[in-house]
């Protein structure tokens, strides 16, 4: 699904079309995909793209609650427009409802209990696959456990 030929492929594209924000984020993109071959002396197979393109994502949507939070909408929306073209690369993700439903599974299937609250996690983290970010499971989980 994401390769470095697909991300140099679209970086050229960018460049052609003078879109600068989305050029500027696809170079950050595959710099930090290089650097992290370099540093591990290999190849990054699609699974540790995927965690670094989330990674990259998850630092820009906290840039940009931060720069919210400093009454900088400028910068905040500079920043969720990087996350936007980031997320591109990942698989789509689940909606809150279908999330839902599968946390509830999982609480019915391990008969949890508010103590249980990582093992859920872990569960619908397992059963989810990519199509979730830690951060909703949580908070779900956290709402039906109370």
């Amino acid at each position: 699904m994401i390769s470095l030929a697909q991300i140099e492929t679209d970086l050229k594209t960018a460049l052609k079309a003078k879109d600068s924000m989305k050029a500027n984020t696809l170079r950050g993109l595959k710099s930090r995909i290089q650097n992290e071959s370099i540093a591990k002396m290999k190849d990054l197979e699609e699974a540790d793209m995927m965690a670094l393109v989330r990674s990259e994502v998850k630092r820009r949507k906290e840039a940009a609650q931060v720069y919210t939070d400093g009454a900088r909408a400028e910068l905040a929306e500079k920043e969720l427009q990087e996350a936007a073209v980031l997320e591109l690369y990942l698989p789509p993700q689940m909606s809150e409802d279908q999330l839902g439903d599968i946390v509830a599974k999982a609480i019915a299937e391990m008969s949890a209990t508010p103590a249980d609250l990582g093992k859920v996690i872990g569960k619908v983290k397992q059963m989810a696959g990519d199509q979730a970010d830690g951060g909703t499971i949580a908070k779900l989980v956290k709402e039906r456990l109370k």
